[in-house]
């Protein structure tokens, strides 16, 4: 008989969430990750509204916010020659959070021990169990470098876009884009948003800041991966100078302090296959994209709270394996759809086509759609549902412009 019902691998924003709705719900969880809490990790931070509601939900928002990490009521998304103002909120939460992955990650690390999940930090998996074609366990080191072998009669893998347990079970991938843009990100001191987090976008540049814990600011901004050769050598001086295309918040950045060194990525656009025989996939090890529009951290709870509730059916019978974890795949892959083609072309920094232009141009004014198009970008309001032509008919009229 297997040890654990199930075993998660990987303790993050994806991991920790589903093990511990595991628990609460009764099961046996291990969780294992090979980094120990707090610790960091490359991460743009921004937990949207539907995040926050996750976490309210969870019981883990007050441990969040009682870091200090100061609320969010307004994004703000700066064109240039256009400025749009508006609320993410949604019925959940008036607010979004922007913590350190220091604190976040500890928070839900110790919400799954809470919860009765055994977690063991230090711990790195170097090969899954398989008994004729099912996955039934994993074989690693503990922290002390000793070799242990455990089984579970599920084994999820929530160890991000290179994910461990991804590769090993050749989970098929779909929906591929190329890398779009590489971004890097500092944190800096006396640069204060007032509870904004404002996002820039100028010719194949765009970059954002957000408040963050110990009176830091987040500073966020990246280019095009087809100029990744171009300035590999000299990242932080071409992070630094992509600032000067908006004047306005480079003269703020000059009266402040940058406190770390620059840090940061490209990711791949890809969707895989979630389960298996004796596995299943959650957060960026089943479904990335790029990281302009921050919905990794909102997408990983969303997933959580899916893949725990397919893991539920199937474990105490009510469904066959295959239809709760189909289920899971299908719901995941219709809501996060639209985000995701509307997120690969934003990364591109090429200029939006004629049609959207018109309808941002349609928006100063119309608060009500503003708001609207704001909670596009916090994925409150799915892009279909914004860009649905009866939706951009009313703003039209609004705007007193020619459909």
């Amino acid at each position: 008989m297997a040890a654990y019902d199930v075993i998660v691998v990987g303790a993050r924003c994806a991991g920790s969430p589903t093990a511990m709705l595991l628990a609460r719900k009764g099961y046996r969880v291990l969780l294992v990750d090979r980094a120990t809490f707090p610790s960091d990790t490359v991460s743009t931070h921004i937990v949207h509204p539907p995040g926050v509601g996750a976490l309210d939900r969870w019981g883990l928002l007050g441990e969040v916010t009682a870091t200090g990490c100061p609320p969010i009521d307004t994004y703000v998304l700066d064109f240039g020659p256009l400025v749009l103002a508006g609320s993410p909120a949604n019925t959940e939460s008036a607010v979004a959070y922007c913590p350190r992955r220091t604190v976040l990650d500890k928070v839900l690390v110790d919400g799954a021990a809470a919860a009765g999940v055994e977690v063991r930090e230090g711990f790195g998996v170097d090969a899954l169990v398989e008994d004729g074609g099912r996955i039934t366990g994993i074989r690693g080191r503990a922290s002390d470098g000793s070799t242990v072998t455990e089984h579970a009669r599920v084994v999820v893998g929530a160890d991000g876009l290179k994910s461990f347990v991804a590769r090993s079970v050749h989970a098929e991938q779909y929906h591929e884009r190329p890398r779009q843009l590489c971004g890097y990100y500092s944190y800096w001191s006396n640069l204060p948003v007032d509870g904004r987090f404002e996002t820039y976008v100028r010719d194949d540049r765009g970059f954002a800041a957000a408040p963050t814990n110990d009176g830091l600011t987040l500073v966020v901004g990246g280019w095009p991966y087809l100029q990744f050769e171009d300035h590999k050598s000299n990242i932080e001086a071409e992070y630094l100078a992509m600032f000067e295309r908006a004047p306005e918040f480079a003269e703020r950045l000059h009266d402040a302090t940058r406190e770390t060194r620059v840090v940061g990525t490209s990711v791949p656009n890809f969707f895989r296959k979630p389960y298996g025989a004796g596995w299943a996939l959650v957060g960026d090890a089943g479904y990335n994209k790029d990281f302009i529009t921050a919905q990794g951290i909102s997408d990983a709870f969303r997933d959580a709270e899916l893949c725990e509730t397919a893991l539920d059916q199937a474990l105490s019978g009510e469904r066959d394996f295959d239809d709760a974890m189909g289920e899971y795949q299908r719901t995941r892959d219709d809501h996060v759809l639209p985000m995701y083609e509307f997120t690969v072309q934003l990364a591109s920094l090429e200029p939006p086509p004629p049609e959207v232009m018109q309808v941002l141009a349609a928006l100063p004014g119309n608060q009500e759609a503003i708001d609207q198009f704001t909670r596009v970008n916090a994925g409150v309001v799915s892009p279909a549902e914004f860009f649905a032509e009866d939706n951009i008919g009313r703003i039209f009229a609004a705007a007193g412009a020619p459909t």
